[in-house]
């Protein structure tokens, strides 16, 4: 049984899968939309919403509490130039945003595996 295990395996170990997910958030952050699988889009969409909040709620925090913003969400991405991304335009475009930062909009059957596919973007104001 699967008591209190949460997110999704997507049929890889788990070192494949932190850089799976730490790879399609970067993408995600850097071209603001990507056209993935079903399953893989709901895996991310979670982290790249919490990340916006992270970088969102810092901005009106003490010096300290800056840091720490861009420490947790650097030791989530492992690059510092999309944490820069983030807190300087990502973030600030949400500023009035309460949560509800991506969207998900169906595009129908992978032709080679029938898998769902999505495009994940930002959601523009």
């Amino acid at each position: 049984m699967r008591h209190a295990i949460a997110g999704y395996r997507l049929g890889r170990k788990t070192g494949a899968r932190i850089a799976l997910r730490r790879n399609l958030i970067k993408q995600f952050f850097t071209h603001e939309r990507i056209q993935t699988t079903k399953a893989k889009a709901a895996a991310i969409r979670g982290d790249a919403e919490r990340l916006i909040t992270i970088a969102r709620n810092s901005a009106n925090g003490t010096d300290a509490d800056k840091v720490n913003a861009r420490r947790q969400v650097a030791s989530k991405l492992g690059d510092d130039r999309m944490t820069k991304r983030i807190f300087d335009e990502i973030a600030p475009r949400f500023a009035t945003r309460n949560g509800g930062y991506t969207r998900v909009l169906k595009l129908g059957p992978r032709f080679g595996d029938a898998a769902e596919m999505v495009l994940l973007e930002l959601v523009e104001e």
